[in-house]
């Protein structure tokens, strides 16, 4: 039996909305941690999560706005179920700003690592692609609303996911590599760039893997399968970014947090300000907080002290 429209496209429509829903609640609930916790962050940093936080949940209401439109008022209609309207071609703009977004923060993390301007360069072209991809996909969209004459600016949207694994890959090897050479020798100071390194690979692979797995399905599927992935796809990134925020010490504790993760005790030992003990939560210092103390304490070099 083939497949109607309804079936190529909105099915996984439907299945990419759920997921997409799901993660925007682990969204919220990671952005009420963090300006619960975080009160001391720079300005920037928190009108970035602000923004990202609104672009989300922009995704989220333009999604269930499209399928309500299509699948409940429009009920049957085949016409309204082949062509795609001003609405659903606003997604794709929204996950370039957010992918581009997300991709220069972490730019940004490695200049400070690195001090290599030339690199941030590098992850920049590479994010302007993905940005630029994704408005063009939008633009594209309202020029042919066709879903089966998408094909015709297939080019665009496969530029832009590829960029964007070539991003991500870029970013989590570099910080990997970044991180490994600023070790020191001593025990808790690499304790701790550990830490920052087994985070950074699992959150920057997990997005570099979703959006790879959304650009294979979309090559070699002819079906509308490829917007179970796409649809979270933004979710994803952001998810990243905050992960990256509330892993850090926080310096105002959330009073809510103990529901999940059981007393959420400090204390320093020793003279060493970057060790915490008697935590239940894993914790995770990042990038900048590690250059700042390298700083201060003259911490310049990787050498194995004895």
């Amino acid at each position: 039996m083939p497949l109607t429209p309804a079936g190529i496209s909105f099915g996984p429509l439907l299945v990419g909305f759920a997921l997409n829903t799901i993660l925007y609640g682990g969204l919220v609930t990671s952005a009420l941690i963090y300006f619960s916790s975080f009160k001391s962050d720079g300005r920037w940093i928190r009108l970035l999560v602000v923004t990202l936080l609104i672009l989300e949940t922009t995704n989220v209401i333009l999604e269930f706005v499209y399928l309500n439109d299509t699948l409940v008022i429009h009920f049957g209609d085949q016409s309204v179920l082949s062509r795609a309207n001003w609405v659903f071609s606003l997604l794709p703009g929204i996950t370039g700003i957010v992918t581009t977004l997300v991709q220069l923060f972490f730019a940004w993390r490695i200049r400070v690592l690195t001090s290599r301007v030339w690199l941030f360069g590098i992850i920049a072209v590479l994010a302007s692609a993905a940005f630029f991809c994704g408005i063009g996909t939008t633009i594209a969209i309202n020029m042919v609303p066709i879903f089966t004459q998408f094909h015709r600016f297939e080019v665009v949207f496969v530029i832009g996911l590829a960029s964007s694994v070539v991003d991500n890959l870029l970013i989590t090897g570099l910080l990997v590599h970044s991180l490994r050479r600023h070790k020191t020798g001593f025990m808790d100071t690499d304790d701790i760039i550990k830490k920052i390194i087994r985070v950074t690979l699992q959150t920057g692979l997990l997005t570099a893997i979703w959006t790879l797995i959304d650009l294979a399905v979309y090559i070699a599927l002819t079906d509308g399968l490829h917007l179970v992935f796409n649809q979270s796809l933004a979710k994803f990134y952001t998810i990243s970014f905050m992960s990256t925020l509330v892993a850090r010490p926080r310096d105002h504790p959330y009073t809510d947090f103990t529901v999940v993760n059981g007393p959420q005790l400090e204390r320093r030992d020793g003279h060493n300000p970057l060790e915490y003990r008697d935590r239940t939560s894993d914790l995770v210092f990042d990038a900048v907080s590690l250059k700042k103390f390298e700083t201060i304490n003259g911490v310049t070099d990787n050498r194995v002290v004895a």
